[in-house]
């Protein structure tokens, strides 16, 4: 089954909107660019724009034929990551330390692929809010914008997002029911000991010695706490100590990063942490100081709205692929935020292309512009099965 022939007609338009925006990169809550270009292309298919939601967000709203009063909206994240494209495609990015190595590039051009031939058609009877966001990476975008009246000035009753896979075959659509994506929190550790000379340790505490001993504790967090049948990780990513080899520093630092799917695994994995910090503290005669910072929440889509996707999927790309049982990966997405709000879905594109098998923040990663029509007929689908004429 192809995709909406009208979107393919102007495929080559869009390759050419997601390769200015890959060269052009901007990161959370910088995307000043990203949203004057997307505002001008809304306005220029006679689509209503509203901008500075959640400093640089921006929101398109059209109304279909007919009079009904349902809404609908569509989500596409525009930020790019910090870090250096090593790749050397044409369209490189021009901005050093900045680069769309997630994809958000494809992200926010197949929906203004959606806008454009929606506006062109108007084949739907109610009102679609076409949502861009900021600072999706890190800096919960999608939460700012709901605090400062997302859905209260745009209102909605289902959302929906799409990320695009470069781990699925392009072309191919994946979604499930439950948890699709985990939660991601982050715990930094502060060891305070005491500095002594390298030569004189016990005149000390080796903030370095507990740091190890706490490095060796979080393993167990999830291998001798967590149920074997739920999943989480815990990764220490970061230790830091000392200044000079001939120096027992007088404190350390590990940060942490924690992903899980469950809210009970999530609240267990905390109490683990937190207590074995208290516990080799007092063991070492030092104090561990912990801070523990909630982020992102489990996506986790509703059984009804994970099957309307699958759904409308087969339409645009036929049965065969359509993943509706896909497997749940550890990375989040702070989509979440907006699921909690009101009903909808994420989901899945594949992506993956021979050659092109670098996946997501790989500093040679390229979004495949092949699927580019894909996924912005999903969403038209979408809408035109979610709000038909008559």
């Amino acid at each position: 089954m192809p995709v909406n022939n009208r979107i393919a007609e102007f495929h080559d338009d869009m390759t050419e909107w997601r390769r200015d925006f890959h060269a052009h990169p901007e990161i959370k809550f910088e995307e000043h660019r990203t949203a004057a270009r997307v505002a001008e292309m809304l306005q220029s298919w006679g689509i209503e724009v509203h901008t500075g939601i959640a400093g640089t967000g921006v929101v398109g709203v059209l109304r279909g034929t007919g009079s009904s009063g349902r809404a609908i909206g569509l989500r596409a994240d525009m930020d790019a990551l910090p870090m250096d494209e090593e790749g050397n495609p044409p369209y490189r990015s021009q901005n050093p330390g900045r680069m769309h190595a997630c994809g958000h590039d494809g992200h926010t051009t197949m929906l203004l692929g959606a806008a454009r031939y929606l506006a062109e058609t108007r084949n739907f009877d109610g009102t679609v809010n076409f949502i861009f966001q900021p600072a999706e990476e890190g800096g919960a975008g999608a939460r700012i914008m709901i605090e400062e009246g997302l859905f209260d000035r745009f209102p909605c009753d289902t959302v929906w997002g799409i990320h695009n896979a470069p781990h699925m075959p392009a072309g191919t659509i994946g979604v499930r029911p439950g948890p699709l994506m985990a939660g991601a929190d982050q715990a930094f550790l502060t060891v305070k000991g005491k500095g002594a000379h390298a030569a004189r340790p016990h005149d000390g505490i080796d903030p370095i010695a507990v740091g190890v001993q706490l490095y060796q504790g979080i393993q167990t967090v999830v291998s001798r706490n967590v149920d074997p049948l739920k999943s989480a990780v815990v990764t220490v990513a970061q230790f830091h100590a000392g200044t000079a080899n001939n120096v027992i520093p007088h404190t350390a630092e590990l940060k942490l990063s924690i992903r899980t799917f469950d809210e009970d695994v999530r609240s267990l994995v905390e109490q683990r942490i937190r207590a074995l910090c208290e516990g080799v503290g007092t063991a070492f005669g030092c104090e561990v100081e912990v801070e523990y910072r909630r982020g992102y929440s489990p996506v986790i889509n509703p059984e009804e709205t994970a099957g309307i996707v699958g759904d409308v999927a087969e339409q645009v790309v036929g049965a065969e692929k359509v993943e509706r049982d896909t497997t749940p990966i550890m990375a989040s997405e702070d989509f979440a935020f907006m699921l909690a709000e009101r009903p909808g879905a994420f989901l899945w594109l594949g992506g993956g292309a021979p050659g092109k098998d670098y996946g997501l923040h790989h500093p040679m990663y390229d979004f495949n512009d092949e699927v580019l029509p894909v996924g912005a007929s999903f969403w038209a689908k979408l809408v035109e099965t979610q709000m038909p004429r008559g």
